[in-house]
């Protein structure tokens, strides 16, 4: 735990490539906080957005690289940082399985168990888990066992089991559609198509893995995957249920996202999880959802006030594109 006065509370963001906004709320943070911090990030790339908003930018080898860990290793012991946070699905697994190595170097990460993270990335294993469980999810099946059936139900959804962001998510209205564009999809497997209202939830597990508080956003439009239109929609029901999903399968700490439909006759139906911080996340920010100001009074021995609905409700927020302009050499 993290003593005051002793020195700059160095925060590392990995592969921060746009997240500006969560760079930004937790710089807020730590100003309101008056915590002394230094923000640093890593990309691959020099050009990421993010980067430009660091106070330190690190490009570093590809997350497939072997020597991606060991890199980052080096880069918080000589920086003493002290709070990782990852922002993508790809490099959650390797960041798991050598926390206590950051740990050993001071540094305190927000990253759920492999375990977990395994269950959140495979989604035939996050359907058994929740069907096991009790929660309601799309029926999910391999390409053989859906042509198998005498009386498919169309359309449906044809993705890559370890697929996100949307990416290789195909409707299919038919056998032959489905044969056609299974062929084309690597790892793809067969979800129900469900209709209804989709909810992305922000859910906050504090270090004592408590679920604390659930903020569901209606997506009220999608782009490449990313929410860009969201309300804040108060729910008591969905906020309860995410709640009871987020403890059965311990994740945390920190944010993760659970995705859901709201179906017209009430049935809330469970889709996908991710154990991090998602794109949409400035909207429960803002709606006073303050999940980097709690983690950081968590991490510095403060006890922060969290109210499990205490946020604002029907806030919107329209997203677009900005600009950062660098001088060319």
């Amino acid at each position: 735990m993290y003593q005051p006065g002793a020195g700059r509370f160095n925060i590392l963001f990995t592969s921060v490539g746009r997240r500006v906004s969560l760079l930004n709320s937790f710089r807020r943070a730590a100003k309101l906080l008056k915590l002394p911090t230094q923000f640093f990030g890593t990309d691959a790339n020099e050009l990421s957005p993010a980067f430009q908003f660091c106070d330190n930018k690190l490009v570093v080898r590809s997350i497939k690289d072997k020597g991606y860990i060991p890199d980052l290793l080096k880069i918080v012991d000589k920086n003493k940082i002290k709070l990782l946070v990852p922002t993508i699905d790809t490099n959650l697994l390797m960041l798991a399985e050598n926390k206590e190595n950051f740990a050993a170097l001071g540094c305190y990460m927000l990253v759920s168990e492999p375990d977990i993270i395994h269950i959140c990335h495979d989604k035939r294993e996050a359907y058994h888990f929740m069907k096991k469980n009790g929660f309601d999810t799309p029926e999910t099946m391999t390409v053989r066992s859906a042509l198998a059936k005498k009386n498919l139900g169309w359309p449906a959804l044809l993705k890559p089991w370890d697929g996100s962001a949307s990416r290789g998510v195909t409707v299919v209205n038919n056998r032959q559609e489905l044969l056609v564009f299974s062929r084309r999809t690597p790892n793809c497997i067969i979800q129900e198509f469900v209709e209804g209202v989709e909810y992305t939830c922000d859910v906050y597990i504090d270090l004592d893995m408590n679920v604390r508080c659930v903020v569901p956003r209606k997506r009220i439009e999608v782009r490449a995957g990313e929410v860009s239109k969201g309300q804040v929609i108060k729910n008591k029901a969905i906020m309860n249920r995410a709640a009871e999903l987020a403890k059965a399968l311990k994740a945390g700490p920190g944010v993760i996202t659970i995705q859901c439909f709201l179906r017209s006759n009430g049935k809330i139906v469970f889709s996908d999880i991710n154990p991090r911080f998602g794109g949409g996340v400035p909207l429960a920010i803002k709606a006073g959802a303050n999940f980097p100001k709690w983690i950081l009074e968590e991490l510095t021995g403060k006890k922060p006030r969290i109210k499990f609905d205490g946020f604002k409700n029907n806030l919107i927020m329209l997203r677009y594109d900005a600009e950062v302009w660098l001088n060319g050499s």
